[in-house]
């Protein structure tokens, strides 16, 4: 997701992943690694979106819009936003959502002067990272790895992950409790839907162009 500085700009102004690459944003960018996997993910998402030429423009825009040279965690950069240091930055929600659920008044202060958007709701869904499990070829075990997969499936696991992680369910259709994921969207939104495999596919292809970019 996108986090801004709600006094400087509006949730129409980084309401797709695109328009981070937008002129308004030059010195204003905030972001990790670019060869993070939660990075090479959405890159290698937006490859598929978008095709390989329109993404390296785009990550070229990414580079001479950023405030600072890539650096921390995501929580460094929702910080680096309500300092105003930044005045945008793509983060994952759970760390918002540990800012705001934090027992500490400084957290809560910091979750407090950030907006926060979903991108792309209006065309192909905000970009999810991915975790998943699976059961290996050659298990010895298979009936209870399936069991032990169906179980993570379950409405009580998905709710504890909810809870417990501040992720939002995996399986659809699973009710959950947790009061910041529910405040950022009202309880859903639309997700990308793009085949893990496609998005893996483009991760030597993203690395090769954020190289040619000087994406750090």
């Amino acid at each position: 997701m996108i986090v801004y500085d709600k006094l400087k700009f509006n949730k129409t102004d980084v309401d797709s992943y695109e328009k981070l690459a937008d002129a308004k944003f030059k010195g204003r960018l905030c972001i990790r690694s670019g060869s993070h996997p939660y990075n090479l993910s959405l890159f290698g998402a937006m490859t598929e979106h978008l095709g390989p030429q329109k993404t390296e423009v785009w990550l070229k825009a990414l580079v001479g819009n950023m405030a600072r040279s890539p650096k921390g965690g995501d929580t460094d950069q929702i910080k680096g936003v309500a300092s105003g240091e930044c005045g945008v930055a793509v983060t994952n929600s759970y760390y918002l959502a540990r800012l705001m659920r934090s027992s500490k008044a400084e957290d809560r202060a910091v979750a407090e002067k950030v907006g926060v958007v979903f991108p792309n709701q209006s065309s192909w869904g905000t970009h999810m990272n991915v975790a998943g499990g699976a059961v290996a070829r050659h298990a010895k075990n298979t009936d209870n790895a399936v069991k032990f997969l169906e179980y993570l499936a379950s409405p009580a696991a998905q709710n504890h992950f909810a809870n417990g992680n501040n992720e939002w369910p995996a399986a659809k259709g699973v009710s959950f409790d947790n009061p910041a994921l529910k405040a950022m969207t009202g309880g859903s939104f639309k997700s990308e839907l793009l085949p893990i495999s496609a998005v893996g596919m483009n991760q030597i292809k993203v690395q090769q162009m954020l190289d040619r970019v000087g994406f750090k």
